[in-house]
C-alpha cells in the first residue's frame, strides 16, 4: 500500500471535472449484496465443512495414505476459498466506507463467524508438524498431485519448532477477532475518521498528505503543520495501539520461543534472516550515496540551504503541475504493459472494464492503494485514491501490476499462489519501472527527463531508503517495548532517530514531525511488512537490468516466475535469470541503478 493523497471529496466522487470518470468495484462477482442467498449459502456450509473436517480428520493424519493425505489437503483448501471469499467480500465493502456502522458490523460479524466456525481446524497444522518427516516423504513419492503441496508442508513445518500446545493453539485463534484484529479496526477508523483543516478547507488524510507534494510550500507547510496537530492530538491512541500489538507480539513470540520479533516475517516470507540483514546493511550503507547525495541536489533545485520535511516531495521548481486524468492515466500504463508484452496488457485490460478498480477518494474510504487477490476461482480488486498527480499515474501500474501477478499465480490454486511478502512486490514494481521507461523514452525535452529521473529517483528512495528506515524503527520499537511501556515521547524519539539518519544532513524537522509514525498503516498490520518493499524494489532493479540485456526469452521466463506464485523459493525464481538474492553484492547492483540515476542528474548541473 502507498500513500498518494488530494483534493476535496465533493471533487472526486463522481469523478471531478478534471479526472474524468473513476471506476468503482463491481463486487457482484463475489456476492451481489450482503443479504444475497448465495452468501448466507456459504456461511452455512463453511460452518458444517469445517465440522465434518474435524470429525473426518482430527486425531487421523498421521494413519492416512497418500490419496486420504491429498483428499484431506484438497478439503482444506476448499473450505480456505469459501472462507477467503466471505471475507474478501465483506472485507473490500468495508474498505469503501470505514466509517459506515452497518458495513463495519457485517464485517466484524463475518470475522467472527469464520473465526468460530475454523477453530476446529486449528489441529490440521499441529497434526501435519507432528509427522515424521520419512513418513511425509514417502507419502509424497507416492503421490505426484499431493507432491505438488511440498511447499506448503515445508511452510508450515518451518513452523514446527515453535508450535504451542493444541489447546494453546486453539485459544489463540478464538481470541484473535478481539486481540490484534480489533486493534486493527480501531487504527483504520481513527485514521479514516481524522479530518483536516487547511486554510479553511475541510480535508482528509489523503487529500492532506497530497499537499505535500503541492508546488506552493507556504501549502505544503500548513498541511504539515495541520498533520501534526491532528496526529498531536491523537497520539495517546495511537500509542497505545502499537504498545499493546508489539506486547501482544512480545508475549506470542515468548511462548513461541521466536528468537527475534522479525523470526515470525522472515518464515512467512521464506526468506533467510541474513538475506535481510545483508539488504539492511547494503540500503544503510549507501544512505550517503542515495539518499543524502540527492536530497542535497534537490535543495539547489528547491533554492534552498537547508530542507524541511515538507520540501521531501515537493515537484521540481521546473516540473509541469497540470493534473492527469484517468483516460490518460489507463493510457500510459496500458500502452506500457503492451510494449513489454500483449499478454501482459490483455491480462490488464478487465481491471478498467470489468468494475476490478475503486479509484476515487471519498468519505470514509480507507487511504492508500492495495490490490486484493480475494480468491483464485475469482479475481484480484485494486483499490487506489487517485487524484491526478503523476506518482498517482506510478501507483496505478503498480498496483495493476500485482493484480497480473495474482491473476496468474490464481493457476496454483488457493493454497499456493499467495507469494511471499519479498516475492510480491517484484510484479508490481516491475510494472512501475516499464511505465517510468516509456514516460522516460518520450520525453522531448532535458527539462522533461530531469523531471522524470528526479519523481523516479524519489520513489525509489521512498521505496528502498525510506522502507528501511522504517524497518529500523520498528525493531527498534519492538526492543523498546519489550523493556517496559513506550510513551508518545518514547516512540517519537525512536522515529527522528531513523529519519535524520536516513534523510541526510540537510534536513531540518520541524516539531510535530515526530509524530508521523502514527499513520503508517504497515506497523499496524504487518509488523515488518516494510523490507518487501526495499527488496522488491532491489530484485527488479537487478530484473530489469537483464530484461535489458536479454533477448526474447525474457518475456516468457518473467511470466513463469510470475505463474509461480508461493509455490518456489526465491533462489529457483531467480535461477533462470542468473541471480541470486542471497550474495550480498546482489543489493549493491540494485543500489547502483539509483546511484546512476543520481549521477545523471548531478551531470545535468555541469
Amino acid at each position: 500500500m502507498t500513500f498518494t493523497p488530494r483534493l476535496t471529496f465533493d471533487a472526486h466522487q463522481s469523478g471531478g471535472k478534471d479526472l474524468g470518470n473513476l471506476p468503482e468495484w463491481d463486487l457482484r462477482d463475489l456476492y451481489t449484496s450482503q443479504d444475497a442467498p448465495e452468501f448466507k449459502r456459504d456461511v452455512d456450509w463453511l460452518e458444517k465443512a469445517c465440522a465434518d473436517f474435524a470429525a473426518d480428520f482430527e486425531g487421523k493424519l498421521a494413519s492416512l495414505d497418500a490419496q486420504g493425505m491429498l483428499d484431506c489437503v484438497l478439503r482444506y483448501e476448499r473450505i480456505d476459498v469459501v472462507a477467503g471469499r466471505i471475507m474478501s467480500f465483506a472485507g473490500l465493502r468495508y474498505y469503501q466506507n470505514t466509517v459506515d456502522a452497518d458495513r463495519a458490523k457485517f464485517m466484524a460479524d463475518a470475522q467472527d463467524k469464520i473465526t468460530s466456525y475454523t477453530t476446529p481446524l486449528v489441529f490440521y497444522t499441529l497434526e501435519l508438524n507432528r509427522l515424521d518427516d520419512d513418513h511425509l516423504a514417502k507419502l509424497l513419492a507416492e503421490n505426484a498431485e499431493l507432491a505438488r503441496f511440498k511447499p506448503i508442508f515445508e511452510r508450515l513445518r518451518a513452523m514446527k519448532p515453535y508450535q504451542l500446545s493444541d489447546e494453546l493453539e486453539k485459544f489463540l485463534h478464538d481470541q484473535s477477532t478481539v486481540g490484534a484484529a480489533a486493534w486493527n479496526r480501531l487504527f483504520d477508523e481513527t485514521i479514516a475518521g481524522l479530518t483536516f483543516d487547511v486554510d479553511g478547507e475541510e480535508l482528509n488524510i489523503e487529500g492532506t498528505l497530497n499537499l505535500l507534494a503541492e508546488q506552493d510550500r507556504a501549502r505544503r507547510e500548513a498541511a504539515t503543520r495541520e498533520l501534526a496537530r491532528v496526529f498531536g492530538e491523537n497520539i495517546k491512541i495511537f500509542s497505545r495501539v502499537h504498545n499493546t500489538l508489539a506486547k501482544e507480539k512480545e508475549i506470542e513470540d515468548r511462548w513461541r520461543g521466536m528468537p527475534t520479533p522479525q523470526t515470525g516475517r522472515h518464515l512467512s516470507n521464506h526468506v533467510e534472516p541474513e538475506v535481510v540483514e545483508a539488504l539492511r546493511n547494503a540500503v544503510v550503507a549507501a544512505y550517503p550515496k542515495l539518499s543524502h547525495r540527492y536530497y542535497a541536489l534537490k535543495a539547489k533545485w528547491l533554492g534552498l540551504d537547508r530542507m524541511e520535511v515538507w520540501d521531501r516531495n515537493a515537484p521540481l521548481p521546473i516540473e509541469d503541475t497540470k493534473i492527469v486524468d484517468w483516460e490518460t492515466a489507463e493510457k500510459t500504463v496500458m500502452e506500457a504493459y503492451a510494449e513489454f508484452s500483449p499478454r501482459m496488457a490483455e491480462i490488464a485490460e478487465p481491471f478498467f472494464k470489468k468494475g476490478w478498480i475503486d479509484a476515487g477518494v471519498k468519505p470514509g474510504k480507507a487511504p492508500g492503494a492495495f490490490a486484493h487477490p480475494t480468491v483464485t476461482d475469482v479475481h484480484p480488486y485494486v483499490m487506489l485514491n487517485y487524484l491526478g498527480k503523476p506518482r498517482d499515474v506510478m501507483t496505478l501500474a503498480h498496483e495493476l501490476g500485482h493484480g497480473v501477478h495474482q491473476v496468474l499465480a490464481a493457476g496454483q490454486g488457493e493454497l499456493l499462489s499467495s507469494t511471499p511478502l519479498t516475492l510480491a512486490e517484484t510484479a508490481s514494481v516491475f510494472g512501475e519501472m516499464l511505465t517510468f521507461r516509456k514516460l522516460l523514452s518520450g520525453a522531448q525535452s532535458k527539462a522533461e527527463r530531469k523531471v522524470l529521473l528526479a519523481g523516479k529517483v524519489e520513489d525509489m528512495i521512498n521505496t528502498v531508503v525510506r522502507q528501511i528506515a522504517f524497518y529500523d524503527f520498528e525493531c527498534k520499537l519492538h526492543e523498546a517495548r519489550s523493556n517496559g511501556e513506550l510513551t508518545p515521547d518514547d516512540i517519537n524519539a525512536l522515529w527522528m532517530s531513523v529519519q535524520a539518519e536516513s534523510l541526510g544532513p540537510v534536513f531540518d524537522f520541524a516539531e510535530g514531525y515526530e509524530t508521523f509514525w502514527a499513520y503508517i498503516p504497515h506497523f499496524v498490520h504487518s509488523p515488518f511488512y516494510v523490507y518487501a518493499y526495499a527488496f522488491g524494489d532491489g530484485l527488479v532493479n537487478a530484473l530489469y537490468a537483464v530484461y535489458e540485456e536479454s533477448g526474447g526469452d525474457f518475456q516468457a521466463k518473467y511470466f513463469e516466475m510470475l505463474k509461480a506464485g508461493g509455490s518456489k523459493h526465491h533462489k529457483e525464481l531467480l535461477a533462470p535469470f542468473g541471480l541470486d538474492a542471497s550474495d550480498p553484492k546482489f543489493w549493491d547492483k540494485g543500489l547502483s541503478m539509483i546511484s546512476g540515476m543520481i549521477d545523471e542528474l548531478e551531470a545535468m548541473e555541469e
